[in-house]
């Protein structure tokens, strides 16, 4: 029992749903990040959840790695096929399957991006918050646990998923989870699918929780003269309560990189960009609070806009920042880094790791999502070029280190796929064996995103 007897075994089942053409397979075993193309021996484009389960149990029967697909934009190498197999992309089940206004939920199938999802909720008068960046499939979101510039409102993805339809590695189809807003029934299975990154189950149905569109939104962009006067602006603003939906922050070389990306004018020094949900006179008197709090700590250029069109731009610069850092050096490639610490270390922790970065000679602008204490650093270098390769993983390394030190996370939103897993059980300990031990009970035969997260052996 083989790979290619799966292949050949599937081939007969699924007809053009299955593709083994080298430019399918070099997508599906690409990186957004610094990882090699690792492609799989086929991909697979399933359309419901029976065909999901014959698939696995096909795999299942040949011993053949499966690697679940969303779009692609995870940054640790979640879905290189490191034992070859077959990835399974979720594309053609990208449906909303049922919208549920009273209860503000909603049923997806994985494939539905997040920009697709909320124009399809667009006249219902709700919306799916959370909002990673990029436009990731739900699914793909899901399996990460992934967060970004509203998880200090709304909270990540474990928050807003609720239930799950899922595969099993020996295509078992199961549910965890219920629409109802709380339960106290047994074991959290779907806590411990979200975040799991495909190794313990292929998730093809997910209910999620929504949120009322806001009445009135604003958003405002304000500099200062360091880091630490920003962290303090942020953590008296959650102190007294201010319901924040994101406070993002930008270093000084992430504004100089915006600047030249998207033809900006703003001081070259760190920024904060913040956004108030609410009623107009609430957002109006937030956003007042917010500037007497940045003011005092000497705070710079407060600019605010509540128009659709100013605020996309604002963001649309924040959110584009990655690509305009990597614009910054032709032809580099990125390492991504995604450390977590406590609010009160957040301006210790960038300070120490900026004087690390400039003393290393690598370029590392930075950026992140404040509120919550999520820190990234966009490290660039030249992937032919083994010195600096080896700087820049020695980089990341101490960052991981750094954010242990400080009560931290050495991930907060992008997972450990393979880039973080020589640092699980420095975060874990022993906790690490017995995460083996869920994979090992749930995927016997190591067939769900092997190599991935923990190692079984």
């Amino acid at each position: 029992m083989t790979i290619p007897d799966a292949i050949a075994e599937l081939s007969l089942l699924l007809g053009q749903g299955l593709s083994c053409s080298k430019s399918d397979l070099d997508i599906h075993g690409r990186s957004e990040s610094y990882f090699d193309t690792i492609p799989p021996d086929a991909v697979v484009y399933p359309t419901s959840t029976t065909q999901v389960s014959e698939i696995v149990q096909v795999c299942a029967k040949h011993n053949c790695p499966v690697i679940g697909f969303g779009t692609g934009t995870s940054l640790e190498g979640q879905t290189a096929a490191t034992s070859g197999g077959v990835t399974m992309d979720f594309s053609k089940m990208a449906a909303v399957l049922e919208v549920s206004p009273e209860d503000m939920t909603v049923r997806v199938q994985p494939g539905c991006t997040r920009e697709d999802l909320n124009t399809h909720l667009r006249d219902t008068g709700l919306f799916f918050p959370v909002d990673p960046g990029a436009n990731a499939s739900i699914g793909g979101m899901a399996a990460t646990r992934a967060s970004g510039t509203t998880a200090v409102r709304y909270g990540t993805m474990r928050a807003n998923v609720m239930a799950l339809e899922l595969v099993m590695a020996d295509g078992r189809i199961i549910r965890t989870g219920t629409a109802a807003p709380k339960s106290s029934a047994g074991y959290d299975l779907t806590g411990l699918i979200v975040g799991s990154e495909g190794t313990l189950g292929l998730m093809t149905e997910l209910t999620l929780r929504l949120q009322g569109q806001p009445e009135a939104v604003s958003a405002a962009v304000c500099a200062f003269p360091d880091m630490a006067a920003a962290v303090k602006t942020v953590t008296e603003t959650i102190q007294i309560g201010l319901p924040i939906a994101r406070i993002e922050f930008l270093d000084s070389a992430s504004i100089e990189c915006v600047n030249a990306y998207a033809g900006m004018d703003l001081p070259a020094t760190p920024h904060l960009m913040v956004e108030f949900h609410g009623s107009e006179n609430g957002v109006s008197e937030q956003i007042e609070m917010f500037r007497e709090i940045s003011s005092d700590n000497n705070g710079l250029g407060f600019e605010w806009a509540t128009e659709a069109e100013d605020r996309n731009r604002l963001w649309k610069a924040r959110h584009n920042a990655y690509f305009a850092i990597v614009a910054s050096r032709p032809g580099s490639r990125a390492i991504v880094t995604d450390l977590c610490v406590p609010i009160s270390r957040f301006a210790e922790a960038v300070e120490e790791t900026r004087r690390d970065i400039d003393a290393s000679g690598i370029s590392g602008p930075m950026l992140g999502h404040v509120g919550d204490g999520n820190i990234h650093a966009i490290l660039l270098l030249d992937e032919n070029n083994a010195d600096e390769m080896k700087h820049a993983k020695a980089l990341a390394s101490r960052m991981a280190e750094r954010a242990l030190r400080f009560g931290g996370t050495i991930t907060g939103e992008h997972g450990i796929g393979l880039g973080k897993m020589p640092y699980m059980s420095a975060e874990h300990g022993d906790g690490v064996l017995v995460m083996a031990a869920i994979k090992k009970a749930l995927d016997p035969q190591n067939i769900l995103n092997p190599g991935k997260m923990v190692t079984t052996n």
